[in-house]
């Protein structure tokens, strides 16, 4: 049975070539149709939304360690530019090694900030598939099966 709705369309800020790799993976595997988009820095990204302000991805999830400009001066720019404040951003970062507070007290402030959700990054590619769907589907307002169902 054929999606009757178009791709999702999602942008990846990431600087790692391998996490890229990964992500492109991981979101052919799941029962979501999706079209992705990367981009390898912050810089990267702003110019690719201020080129594309009409035409933005549905889910923007963006890496917080990137060189020339991080996921959080990148956050705070998208929400203070009127053509881009409504984009939906994930953070997607590897965990911090400070501890679970201090991450807590990160996850809050990205909320803060605008961000809809933070997702750490997994070691195992199982894993990293569940965690996207679930960012999805959740980010989409469905429950999992209901979506499924129409792949």
């Amino acid at each position: 049975m054929k999606p009757t709705q178009d791709p999702l369309k999602i942008l990846l800020a990431d600087d790692d070539m391998d996490d890229r790799f990964f992500f492109d993976k991981a979101l052919k595997e799941i029962p979501i149709t999706t079209q992705l988009t990367t981009v390898q820095d912050g810089e990267k990204l702003l110019k690719y939304l201020s080129e594309n302000s009409e035409n933005l991805p549905d889910v923007l999830f963006l890496d917080l360690s990137m060189p020339r400009k991080t996921g959080f001066e990148c956050l705070s720019e998208i929400k203070a530019n009127n053509k881009l404040k409504d984009l939906k951003v994930i953070m997607f970062s590897t965990a911090f090694t400070r501890g679970i507070d201090f991450e807590k007290n990160m996850i809050n402030t990205l909320r803060t900030m605008g961000a809809q959700d933070y997702i750490r990054k997994p070691a195992e590619f199982a894993e990293l598939k569940q965690v996207i769907h679930q960012a999805l589907v959740q980010m989409m307002g469905e429950p999992p099966d209901e979506k499924e169902k129409r792949v």
